[in-house]
């Protein structure tokens, strides 16, 4: 049985595997449990499912080419940003390619990603297929089956591969994340979220606000009542760091939280995050690291320590922590500043 798939069926499972990209994509930066890991592996497969189309997705190209559109030369960059970001992809999933120009190879890959979205909003536009009974027959349905299943079997193949010739994949957490800097904080990179910016802080005026006791801790109390706690912090940029944190669990610095169904905790830069409230027994002031008092890249005087979430939910330079009763979700799935 031949596997490519027609015209119309191949440009409708096309739009549909970029969706899952896309849907799974998000989904991987925003994991960080091991519950996760099955959308990373969606994300990996669906992306093999994009390249398996591609011969199928050839013809329907040559015959576009052939009608000389005038816009054909977006159709052809979108195209290419396609295949960049696919490269971007693999090249960094394998560990064989971890930079580019001195940038990241993991954000390339996002932002190629991100702005291939509105050429692929004109282009759905533009060539917009109508899907219609006969898209869906037996044939069609048992290709796209074969297909489906034909990227799955790839993606084992390849994870397989890495993990059995040691390539620099194989060392990666299933986030994704390359290690750097563990029990080294010296060595762990400073990544911030968006466009906030390290705040210059005055330790001795500092003061940590929780605003449902209504009290305010000075550096100086937090240090003095600090314990140790370990824990992984797992970077949206592609590495991550585990740590011996010193500092205070959020829960012994609140009182009651009544009715409150979600914890914000907020940053001297604005940047504020929410949480469910029952996470308060894993949340976790930290002002110092490896027996040192924080850098300010690294959120001194106090940053949240948030086990099991990426790095962006770990708030720096913490200076708010209030109870709502507001849900947790009542955000944006990713923080917009």
């Amino acid at each position: 049985m031949k596997l490519l798939l027609p015209a119309r069926a191949t440009n409708l499972a096309l739009l549909a595997a970029l969706a899952v990209v896309f849907a799974t994509g998000a989904g991987a930066v925003a994991s960080g449990t091991a519950a996760g890991r099955w959308v990373v592996i969606g994300h990996g497969a669906a992306g093999l499912l994009v390249v398996l189309l591609v011969p199928a997705k050839l013809r329907v190209v040559r015959a576009g080419l052939r009608a000389a559109r005038r816009t054909r030369w977006l159709s052809l960059a979108l195209a290419a940003f396609v295949v960049a970001v696919l490269l971007l992809g693999f090249g960094y999933s394998t560990g064989f390619l971890r930079t580019v120009g001195g940038l990241d190879a993991l954000w390339l890959h996002i932002a190629l990603a991100l702005a291939l979205v509105p050429v692929l909003l004109w282009h759905l536009v533009a060539r917009f297929v109508r899907p219609r009974r006969a898209d869906l027959s037996r044939r069609t349905a048992l290709r796209t089956g074969l297909l489906v299943g034909g990227a799955a079997g790839l993606y084992a193949a390849t994870a397989g591969a890495v993990e059995a010739t040691g390539a620099p994949g194989a060392r990666r957490r299933f986030t994704g994340s390359y290690e750097r800097g563990s029990f080294r904080p010296a060595e762990m990179p400073n990544t911030i979220w968006l466009n906030d910016t390290a705040p210059p802080v005055d330790p001795g005026t500092w003061r940590l606000t929780v605003t449902v006791t209504g009290v305010a801790y000075p550096l100086t109390d937090l240090s003095g009542r600090s314990v140790t706690r370990r824990a992984l912090l797992d970077c949206t940029s592609g590495w991550y760091a585990e740590q011996d944190w010193q500092g205070v669990p959020l829960r012994d610095l609140m009182g009651r939280v009544g009715d409150a169904r979600s914890v914000v905790v907020r940053s001297r830069t604005g940047y504020a995050v929410r949480f469910p409230v029952d996470d308060l027994d894993t949340l976790f002031v930290a002002v110092g690291v490896g027996g040192r008092p924080l850098s300010r890249g690294h959120g001194f005087p106090a940053r949240l320590v948030a086990p099991g979430r990426r790095g962006f939910w770990w708030v720096k330079w913490v200076e708010t922590v209030e109870l709502s009763e507001a849900p947790w979700w009542w955000q944006s799935p990713f923080p917009l500043t």
